[in-house]
């Protein structure tokens, strides 16, 4: 297979975005893997590796990533004018880079010039600031892709999170909990899981929504109403789930180490004990989509930018897990390329029968 395309976008300029893209790929060793495409500006890029003192870290200027060199990394510039940096800041500039970075690289993905896309992070401040029309990354890509549905993962060498519901207030999480919901999120998972994780016959986990998974409807009726029933369903569908398991016992006895993934019902459910197990290798990882999408478990950290500080482990482990992934994509479609028909064989007429 030919070595991936990844595009990596610039994130919210004032953040740590630019830093930990540059001290992930000042080892050289990444090349042999993949070619590394930043969608951002080159000047941007060069104001960090300065300020770093990165001189393990050299890239080239390019407009196409059509034309991005092997063996180099490929700064694309995005926009023409100067930027303002103003480190640690939500700022309009920010958000407006951030974004037009995003668009860039995502529809180079869908025409086919990138193979995956890696997001250094942003800031839904600045992005709001900057007139961005959706909650975070993974709507945007949702929308931008035309996919039906989409699935917001965090994956880490320990455990795969999922979740039912994203970014919604607490307040509104019952309400978004249907049979319906829960068994689309299901099927993409499996989906994800088997395709983008090679993962065989995945086996999965499901959280309830209530204390206790709702004790049996004395602690609310979700549990029994909803959940359960899709399980069912999901079951009679040959997926491998289980559940629902009470989230607290679930990580606290060590259940997740048995299986494959876990769904979740609703963002803090899932992603607290996931960042209290694999904070800073963690990867986001969104499922559900004609394209493949990475991104690192934290945000833009303004608190430390230029004081040489941000970690860039969770940004390596999210390119490792997009070459991975193209690799594991590619090999499934091609083993699937040419499928062996079934021929029924007709006795000849006349041919005597024992």
């Amino acid at each position: 297979m030919t070595k991936p395309k990844i595009g990596i976008t610039i994130g919210d300029i004032n953040g740590v975005g630019p830093e930990v893209i540059i001290k992930a790929l000042s080892n050289k060793r990444i090349l042999n893997q993949c070619t590394p495409i930043i969608y951002g500006s080159s000047k941007v890029m060069a104001y960090y590796k300065k300020a770093l003192d990165a001189q393990d870290f050299n890239f080239s200027a390019g407009t196409t990533a059509e034309n991005a060199a092997d063996n180099k990394i490929t700064v694309i510039n995005c926009w023409d004018e100067e930027s303002e940096i103003t480190q640690g800041q939500a700022t309009k500039d920010g958000g407006k880079y951030a974004y037009i970075a995003m668009d860039k690289a995502t529809q180079d993905c869908l025409a086919g010039h990138i193979d995956a896309i890696v997001t250094a992070p942003i800031n839904k401040q600045a992005m709001q600031m900057a007139n961005f029309p959706h909650v975070g990354h993974t709507e945007y890509l949702t929308e931008a892709t035309k996919s039906e549905g989409s699935l917001m993962m965090m994956v880490s060498d320990a455990l795969k999170v999922a979740l039912v519901t994203n970014h919604l207030p607490v307040s509104e999480v019952s309400e978004n909990i249907s049979k319906k919901a829960i068994l689309k999120k299901l099927k993409t998972l499996n989906k994800t899981l088997v395709e983008d994780f090679g993962v065989e016959k995945p086996i999965i986990a499901i959280l309830g929504l209530n204390p206790h998974a709702g004790d049996e409807g004395v602690i609310g009726k979700e549990d029994e109403d909803i959940i359960k029933p899709a399980i069912a369903e999901a079951k009679r569908q040959g997926i491998v789930v289980a559940g629902p398991y009470p989230a607290d016992g679930f990580f606290g006895s060590s259940k997740f180490s048995k299986v494959d993934a876990i769904l979740s019902m609703y963002h803090d459910q899932g992603l607290v004990a996931f960042k209290a197990l694999s904070f800073g290798t963690g990867v986001n990882y969104t499922g559900g989509l004609p394209i493949i999408r990475t991104s690192p478990d934290h945000g833009t950290a303004y608190d430390i930018v230029g004081k040489n500080l941000a970690n860039p482990g969770s940004i390596r482990s999210a390119i490792y897990l997009a070459i991975d992934s193209v690799r594991l994509r590619r090999q499934y479609a091609e083993d699937r390329a040419n499928p062996v028909k079934k021929v029924e064989l007709k006795e000849k007429r006349g041919r005597r029968r024992d």
